[in-house]
């Protein structure tokens, strides 16, 4: 199969490596790629937001099945000018992908079909929101119903901070994204990722994983795309993943179904555990990232099988296989990130870092000169596997150390939830 893989980061390089090891697979492509990435497949220029150039290069190189990587593309609609060409697409349509696209598209959704999720209210402008925040008062959540790039979260403790975020979100901080805002519930309890295969009519479970979204050990600074994850989340049982399926997928499957939109890809069911069980925080419709770089570690199965049975609609006659290990991930991260990385510093040992069974996943590279430089905010994401969290951990951070950046810096306490349950 000739294969066409959308995206440049981090998750798109897991994604490339795991396609790549396929024996299904004939040729790989990627667009734009990055220098990971070129390992194995060959980079391509394409402007991806064109599609009809996008449809053009399929034919022309006939492509069996494009992967699109990132929300952005599949929010924009490429699915669905890929279907209409009649060419094979893993990835929702434009309004399946209304579920990330759209904040207040899925609380909608939680409420019509008593999905448990947060208390909230859906403003399109400032003065209802802060008569709405003031009301419930603090802690309090305030998010941009746009894709803002991990970044348009803010979990407020102080009712001014909540203010405060409320004023950046339609005083333009977020762009579009933040033209209207869902202020939702503050939920106690431990966050967990939970990912599904779906077909449009059947889900299947795709693995478990805990990301760390603040920038700062102790999850402390503003919230990232995510600095660091690990495969399996301890906290999510067998009895937590069946009431995830039952209470949250099930009915988000037939919701979407109902509606005309049935949702194919990978669903990204973004938790929080509370005393009285799975709560929705948000839904993403691609894999996540890094999540999707500790899951591919861990997958057993050829993912380009179980890509093609979600494409067409034969889900329900797979399965998938695990390996048993802990796999973790660690983000390095230019410094400046997340407010303003900065870009072009040289990057070295990058090669002696991932000997053995260590995978560095790149996200931001590039080359300039001869030199791997910073190209991006998250850079590249160490990863590793060991029979225990901590021995997974400790395997990381001393591959981690052999890289050879000044400007780069990382998170110290990755895993450090799933270490205190090992005890």
């Amino acid at each position: 199969m000739n294969v066409l893989l959308i995206g440049s980061g981090g998750r798109e390089h897991a994604l490339a490596w795991k396609l790549a090891a396929s024996p299904l697979l004939t040729k790989l492509y990627a667009a734009p790629g990055n220098p990971g990435i070129a390992r194995e497949a060959e980079l391509v220029a394409l402007d991806v937001s064109n599609h009809g150039a996008v449809v053009a290069f399929c034919r022309e190189k006939a492509v069996d099945l494009v992967v699109v990587g990132p929300e952005g593309p599949l929010v924009d609609g490429i699915a669905d000018a890929l279907r209409a060409a009649g060419i094979r697409v893993f990835g929702p349509s434009g309004h399946a992908a209304q579920l990330e696209g759209s904040k207040g598209f899925t609380k909608d959704l939680c409420a019509r079909y008593d999905i448990p999720t947060a208390a909230y209210g859906r403003f399109d402008n400032a003065a209802d929101a802060r008569a709405y925040v003031e009301k419930v008062g603090a802690p309090i959540v305030i998010k941009a119903d746009g894709l803002a790039a991990g970044k348009g979260v803010t979990v407020a403790m102080e009712l001014q901070e909540a203010l405060d975020a409320v004023e950046a979100c339609f005083d333009g901080a977020f762009g579009s994204a933040g033209a209207s805002v869902v202020v939702e519930e503050f939920l106690t309890g431990e966050e967990a990722s939970f990912f599904c295969l779906c077909d449009g009519t059947t889900a299947l479970p795709f693995g478990t994983a805990q990301d760390h979204k603040r920038v700062g050990e102790g999850d402390t600074g503003p919230n990232t795309g995510g600095m660091g994850a690990y495969s399996p989340a301890p906290v999510m049982t067998q009895e937590m993943i069946d009431r995830t399926m039952d209470e949250i997928v099930a009915p988000t499957m037939r919701g979407m179904a109902e509606m005309g939109a049935p949702f194919t890809g990978i669903l990204f069911v973004g938790l929080m555990l509370t005393e009285n069980g799975p709560k929705l925080i948000e839904y993403n419709v691609r894999f996540g990232d890094p999540e999707c770089q500790v899951l591919m570690m861990r997958l057993k199965d050829d993912l380009l099988v179980l890509l093609n049975a979600a494409v067409d609609g034969q889900l329900g006659h797979v399965s998938t296989r695990w390996r048993d290990d802990t796999a973790l991930t660690v983000v390095l991260a230019a410094e400046g990130y997340p407010d303003a990385p900065k870009k072009g510093s040289v990057i070295k040992g990058v090669e002696e870092a991932g000997a053995g069974d260590i995978q560095i996943f790149h996200a931001g590279t590039a080359f300039k000169d001869g030199n791997l430089v910073a190209n991006g905010g998250r850079v590249l994401n160490v990863t590793g596997m060991a029979a225990k969290v901590s021995d997974a951990r400790s395997k990381v951070y001393a591959a981690l150390d052999r890289i050879d950046w000044p400007e780069g810096f990382c998170r110290r306490d990755i895993g450090w939830r799933a270490v205190e349950r090992e005890g």
